[in-house]
């Protein structure tokens, strides 16, 4: 009430650095495990940008995203795909696996969206066949002492890039480069396959056909998107940065070891995207779900089980709570404002853009976590991992408003325990909640 949205409508004012130059980026990123319901607010934001960058993570994740053209889980398509005069970047902090970028953009086509504007950084590293089925074989050893892994390739994807045994995109059309850094990748590689899972060696010549193959698929779409979103700073442009995942997912500020291999920090945007100033990002709306859901394993302190959660998990997200990756059902619990106040401060929130309240109307009485019980006593602040482990929920129940609020939208009309929901959500986050969702279309949206 009394706030404004949480984007600029004119989509060109921005800080205006030096000489003249005129900055404005906004970063969408999630406060907590993910699935937050970023793609509707990013598909909603993009359309006052005029560039919109994946910075990070790869097809681990998704963002759903309700359309004119239909339903769509995005998983490595930046969310402005759906509008044909936007410019849409793979930055180089994405793990870009080639086939599952080309399978979705084909598929996206082919269900009548206009062919997109598209643009991959030559500085993204590939990920290999090899990777994701490392991530595969890892699992399998590991058992029930896995890490819930999606089997993408991430982690052994970054750990890849960060033993500086990766492959850049600029480095597919250089025949002996390519040749000289698979063949010692796949050295590496056999050597582990061999001895530690028992399989089969890499085929050295396939891989190289495979990955050359692929790289002619992608080549228009490749530039050097540093310059293109430095130009388009100084051209006064609005960039988006899109994250995947959400702040408690960062692997040095998440529930390690249950997190991610990249940073889903806005903060890490301007490397992911390509070198933007760091202090050319002015807005950082932070997505928190109006209750808690996780896919994967971790910590998680608020969770329900049983009849209480799966109510919760068929009635939530935009069609029930599956993860639009995994394709597996998502842990459920109630809204964790200790978790969603951490979530946001190491976001660096500016604004928060609360989402699936529709959801919880079938409710007479709704639980919040507003604390934690540590070892017997209070805590209010999101301890490390060692410590969340021994953490229990300190619930504060709010009455329900047992109606539809879908199509609603005016703050004002909504019940008064909506509204009351939504503002006692607002003082325990600390962030001023500009935006609220009340049902799974991308019309579906309340300013406050």
């Amino acid at each position: 009430m009394g706030h404004q949205p949480c984007f600029r409508a004119a989509g060109r004012r921005g800080k205006t650095i030096g000489k003249g130059i005129i900055f404005m980026v906004r970063s969408i990123v999630g406060a907590n495990w993910g699935d937050e319901g970023k793609g509707k607010i990013t598909d909603v934001l993009a359309e006052r940008s005029d560039v919109v960058v994946r910075f990070q993570g790869g097809a681990n994740a998704g963002h759903t995203i309700i359309n004119n053209y239909g339903k769509f889980a995005l998983h490595l398509l930046p969310s402005r795909v759906f509008h044909q005069n936007i410019a849409n970047i793979i930055g180089p902090g994405v793990a870009l696996d080639i086939e599952k970028l080309l399978a979705e953009y084909d598929s996206v086509v082919q269900r009548g969206v206009p062919k997109p504007k598209l643009y991959i950084s030559d500085r993204a590293q590939v990920m290999m066949p090899y990777h994701v089925d490392f991530d595969r074989f890892e699992e399998e050893r590991l058992g029930k002492a896995g890490f819930g892994s999606t089997k993408s390739g991430i982690a052994p994807f970054y750990g890849d890039k960060y033993l500086k045994i990766g492959i850049q995109v600029c480095q597919i059309y250089d025949e002996e480069i390519l040749r000289q850094r698979l063949s010692s990748a796949v050295e590496q590689k056999n050597v582990t396959l061999a001895n530690l899972y028992h399989k089969p060696p890499i085929d050295l010549e396939a891989l190289i056909a495979h990955v050359r193959d692929l790289g002619e698929r992608i080549r228009p779409m490749v530039i050097d998107t540093t310059l293109y979103l430095h130009k388009a700073l100084k051209e006064g442009k609005t960039v988006l940065l899109e994250g995947q995942l959400g702040s408690l997912k960062d692997p040095d500020l998440g529930i390690y070891p249950m997190v991610t291999s990249s940073s889903p920090l806005a903060g890490y945007g301007s490397v992911g995207a390509g070198g933007i100033p760091p202090y050319a990002i002015q807005e950082i709306v932070t997505v928190v779900k109006a209750y808690s859901s996780a896919v994967g394993a971790g910590e998680f302190v608020s969770e329900i089980f049983g009849d209480e959660a799966e109510e919760l998990r068929r009635r939530g997200g935009d069609g029930g709570e599956d993860g639009a990756t995994p394709g597996r059902p998502r842990r459920m619990g109630w809204l964790d404002l200790v978790a969603a106040r951490y979530g946001c401060m190491v976001q660096g929130a500016t604004a928060v853009a609360f989402t699936v309240l529709d959801a919880l109307g079938y409710l007479d009485e709704i639980p919040v976590c507003v604390g934690y019980e540590l070892d017997g006593k209070r805590i209010d602040t999101f301890p490390p991992t060692s410590q969340l482990k021994r953490c229990k929920p300190i619930l504060e129940v709010l009455p329900g408003w047992k109606c539809d609020i879908g199509g609603i939208k005016k703050y004002e009309d909504l019940p008064e325990n909506a509204r009351k929901y939504v503002e006692f959500a607002e003082k325990g986050i600390g962030v001023p909640i500009t935006m609220v969702s009340n049902g799974p279309a991308r019309d579906d949206i309340i300013y406050r």
